[in-house]
C-alpha cells in the first residue's frame, strides 16, 4: 500500500491542490477537496473517473467497477495491482484528474446544517 502511495505522490508532485486523507483502509488523494484516487489494503488503486469515462476505464487491463459492501459504485474503478505499471498509473491519475478537476472545490471544514 505505501509503495503505491509513494508512486502516486511522485506523479502528483507538489501540487498544492492535492491533499491526502485516510479512507477505506488506505490513503485517499484529493483534488480541491474531492476524492480522486486512493490506495486499497490489497495494493489495488481506486480511481474516481465518473460515469462518462467509466466504459473507457472498464476496457483497460485490470479494471473493475468498485463493489463496496455488495453495492457497485458507478464512476469508481478498482485497478488490479499487477496492471499498475508506471505509465498505466499516470494514465489512471490523469483520467481521475479530468473528472475530479471539473468538480467544484470543497470548502475545507464545511459542515452540513442540521
Amino acid at each position: 500500500m505505501s509503495d503505491l502511495a509513494e508512486r502516486i505522490r511522485a506523479v502528483v508532485g507538489e501540487d498544492p491542490n492535492i491533499g491526502e486523507i485516510r479512507m477505506f483502509g488506505g490513503i485517499c488523494f484529493t483534488l480541491n477537496g474531492n476524492m480522486m484516487v486512493g490506495t486499497m489494503k490489497d495494493g489495488t488503486l481506486l480511481a474516481r473517473v465518473g460515469e462518462e469515462q467509466e466504459a473507457e476505464a472498464l476496457s483497460k487491463p485490470g479494471a473493475t467497477r468498485m463493489n463496496f459492501t455488495g453495492r457497485e459504485m458507478k464512476g469508481f474503478i478498482i485497478v488490479a495491482a499487477d496492471a499498475l505499471g508506471d505509465d498505466a498509473l499516470k494514465r489512471w491519475i490523469a483520467m481521475a484528474s479530468r473528472f475530479v478537476g471539473a468538480m467544484p472545490a470543497k470548502k475545507p471544514g464545511a459542515k452540513k446544517k442540521k
